[in-house]
């Protein structure tokens, strides 16, 4: 009895102990080729389609629960945790380095997206159809103002995505000084509230892993959807999509850090030298965390940053430089716009790259943060992935290539990281620089 018993618990090991992503990509390649088959038999698709889409809808519904406690409690914690004691000159820099090199990730990787524009012509059509409908598009300076919220409470419960992540870093830098009062008990308090919000984040990092558990069956439902109704013509955007945001990647990876460095006399191939161990590790591992120790080694011991600064900027940089997800964020945010018939208009386009840059705080620690950002994007400009649509099937495109996505953005992650770490180093004039002779 004791030996069914466990042959019982353990019917399911073969699905749980499976690499997810590994998982996820046999969804898509089996939901790919049961829906090209359908497409041979017209009289069964529709049949199809009506008594799967309860599990596709089901997918898309889990995880637009999670969006708003999310970004509230990642972005809280992530911004409570810059000690004020250490916002000094250091701070500040890697900080702002952090931003501006996110701002012009997003803004590559938008600029490539309008060139070659994957999806566009596509024609994606939802479960029931319909294609995905964009709010009407407010103006450049209404979108600024909207970022500021009048109610936060009101804006958490209608999941307005900007208001969230503005309120979100204001009060979590707020508290990170209130933390360091002189009044003991307010710093108590302060710190109880912070304990509070790291717990709720790291809880839905758990929700968020549980959910992704389902995601090989939700992916193989909505992508049978997309191939039963559009055929093998659904490779092409795929392959576009994924060309699109690597050479984005590479770009900012030789313009923009190349500039930094150069900027600061020091050689391109010298960084790619003392930096390839880390950056390798995190194209592989897809963590930037988990590369973080490996980081920290090169770069005292190869690219001469002293451990003093490493130990701030680097973790810093782990869980608030994401400018791989940035340039995600805009290539797939406009593939989705060009594939359910609704190009993003510029102020679209500006507010994914407003959107993308302030939530870049904090949300590096979540497991599958590319996809839950990119769900936030979308809702931000007025796609809403919603059950049944044309942008819910696209989106489930996305997902099912995120893994080879992740490798690139995670490697752009971790690279900028150790960028910011050598630049703000040179500027301190504590940089080892015989190791770059």
């Amino acid at each position: 009895m004791a030996q069914a018993g466990e042959q019982k618990k353990g019917a399911l090991d073969w699905y749980f102990k499976t690499n997810l992503l590994v998982r996820i990509l046999i969804g898509l390649i089996l939901g790919a080729i049961v829906g090209i088959i359908l497409g041979f038999f017209p009289a069964s698709v529709k049949p199809f389609v009506d008594n799967s889409k309860f599990f596709g809808d089901l997918f898309i519904r889990l995880l637009k629960m999670i969006v708003v406690p999310v970004i509230f409690f990642s972005l809280v914690s992530g911004a409570a945790s810059i000690a004020p004691g250490r916002l000094g000159r250091v701070g500040v820099k890697i900080v702002l380095y952090y931003l501006i090199t996110s701002f012009f990730a997003v803004i590559i990787g938008l600029l490539f997206a309008n060139l070659l524009q994957p999806g566009a012509g596509f024609g994606i059509v939802g479960d029931a159809a319909v294609k995905g409908k964009s709010a009407e598009a407010p103006t450049l300076v209404q979108i600024l103002l909207n970022i500021i919220p009048t109610n936060p409470v009101e804006s958490l419960a209608k999941g307005d995505v900007l208001p969230i992540i503005f309120f979100a870093v204001v009060f979590g830098i707020a508290l990170s000084y209130v933390k360091d009062s002189t009044n003991a008990k307010v710093a108590q308090g302060a710190g109880l509230l912070f304990d509070v919000s790291n717990a709720a984040a790291e809880t839905m990092y758990k929700v968020v892993g549980g959910i992704m558990q389902y995601a090989p069956i939700g992916v193989f439902v909505l992508i049978a959807s997309v191939f039963a109704q559009q055929g093998p013509k659904a490779l092409g955007p795929l392959f576009m999509v994924t060309l699109t945001a690597y050479l984005g990647l590479i770009i900012h990876f030789i313009i923009t850090y190349g500039g930094f460095l150069s900027v600061y006399k020091l050689g391109f191939f010298k960084f790619i030298k003392g930096a390839n161990e880390a950056m390798i590790t995190a194209f592989v591992t897809r963590s930037s965390s988990g590369t973080l120790p490996v980081t920290l080694r090169v770069s005292e011991e190869n690219l001469g940053v002293p451990r003093s600064i490493s130990s701030f900027t680097l973790p810093l940089g782990a869980t608030i430089n994401m400018d791989g997800t940035a340039i995600y964020l805009g290539v797939c945010a406009m593939f989705i716009g060009y594939a359910t018939g609704n190009p993003l208009t510029f102020a679209q386009q500006a507010t994914v790259v407003i959107t993308a840059t302030l939530a870049s705080i904090g949300t590096a620690g979540v497991p599958g943060a590319g996809a839950i950002m990119l769900l936030m994007v979308l809702e931000s400009i007025g796609l809403k992935v919603s059950e049944g649509s044309a942008v819910a099937a696209a989106y489930a495109m996305i997902l099912g290539i995120d893994a080879l996505l992740d490798m690139g953005r995670t490697w752009l992650n971790v690279t900028g990281d150790m960028v910011g770490s050598v630049v703000v180093s040179k500027s301190e004039k504590e940089l080892d620089e015989s190791l770059w002779k």
